[in-house]
């Protein structure tokens, strides 16, 4: 029997995002269940605590255990930004999540270990800043390589350059951006002076989550309390020595901000490793890629080839060298992350393939026996 709650639209929920499109696949994922279940959304996530909003307010959850057998990857588990199907317990300020609503967009890296493992760093986010500070920790590859797992995302990216009043020369730095990064907003920003606030006006939208991503340092948490009129994350400077900035941030979380939009700060990442970004790689370089098609032959390299359009556009200074070597490295580690991908599947499916024959040779001996 079905008993699904009665969905109202709850001020609380609507706070956090709630659609017709949420009720919609709500509605499918509590069909059929013996189980009374209403949605909440992920606000924070603690290793495997997490934090949700339900139509009641906040409180503390957990994945069911057969939530937990289920799952096939860490990836499968409720992320940040997550819609989730969960059970209240009576009488406490906790909740059992059984399920997560299908992902309209997820933030994916490889997760920190030996064993190739994709993380979702958060999902559900319409709109993707990716903050570089106008310091010491400007590095416009660094730039690049979120924007190959933004496009992979599925969210809208937009490059913040923040602390312009650190810079002398803001217009440089911004169409320097612009150029490693065709048909993406760029804007600089700063929060002492006020400069770019309007430009980011169109983002703030009701209803619409925008994950705020990038180096630790570069100023995420200064740039929401900026935007949210108000402190809600905790800042810290940054060390002068090298512009590397102190951890503020330790997990993901959301926050709604006046006006009706939902902010998500993450913690500072020193490296973003990539995971299976092919396609983000490639709308990312989308310049590269569009002079490639001009290439003789279809599988060019782009080393030594007769007619490689690639190579006639860096002897022509059509594409900058620092770009194109940005777009080699980038292709290289995909690539050899999809070799390592491979062979722990098939390290895997071997280790299934021994358990099954193992099982079948007992079961076959044990009928012999009977």
């Amino acid at each position: 029997m079905n008993q699904l709650v009665t969905i109202h639209t709850e001020d609380l929920l609507d706070r956090y995002g709630w659609s017709a499109h949420w009720e919609s696949c709500m509605a499918s994922a509590a069909a059929g269940s013996s189980i009374a279940l209403e949605p909440a959304r992920v606000v924070a996530q603690f290793t495997n605590r997490y934090r949700i909003m339900t139509a009641s307010g906040e409180c503390a959850a957990e994945v069911s255990g057969k939530f937990q057998f289920q799952a096939a990857a860490r990836s499968e588990f409720p992320a940040v930004g997550d819609w989730v199907a969960v059970q209240t317990l009576p009488g406490e300020q906790r909740a059992v999540i059984h399920g997560v609503l299908p992902r309209r967009s997820a933030m994916i890296r490889r997760a920190a270990g030996s064993v190739p493992e994709e993380q979702v760093i958060g999902s559900n986010i319409d709109t993707l800043f990716i903050v570089n500070a106008l310091n010491g920790d400007y590095n416009v590859s660094k730039i690049e390589r979120y924007l190959v797992a933004a496009w992979e995302s599925g969210a809208t990216p937009v490059v913040l350059l923040t602390k312009a009043d650190l810079c002398e020369d803001t217009g440089r730095r911004v169409a320097e951006v612009e150029a490693s990064a065709p048909g993406v907003p760029v804007h600089a920003v700063s929060a002492v002076t006020g400069e770019g606030h309007e430009s980011l006006s169109p983002y703030l939208l009701q209803g619409r989550t925008i994950a705020v991503t990038g180096s630790s340092g570069v100023g995420k948490s200064t740039l929401l309390n900026w935007l949210a009129g108000g402190d809600v994350q905790r800042t810290q400077g940054i060390r002068e020595d090298d512009a590397r900035g102190r951890h503020t941030t330790t997990h993901r979380e959301l926050f709604p901000l006046p006006g009706g939009v939902i902010m998500m700060d993450t913690p500072g990442m020193r490296e973003l490793q990539l995971w299976d970004s092919d396609g983000g790689w490639q709308e990312a370089f989308s310049d590269i890629e569009e002079i490639a098609s001009s290439c003789r032959f279809r599988d060019c390299k782009h080393v030594a080839e007769q007619g490689c359009a690639v190579k006639a556009a860096l002897r022509s200074g059509a594409l900058d060298d620092r770009r194109y070597e940005s777009y080699k490295k980038t292709g290289r580690e995909l690539a050899h992350q999809a070799r390592k991908e491979q062979a722990v599947s098939k390290r895997q499916q071997k280790s299934a393939d021994k358990r099954i024959e193992a099982r079948t040779s007992y079961d076959k001996h044990k009928l012999e026996m009977d």
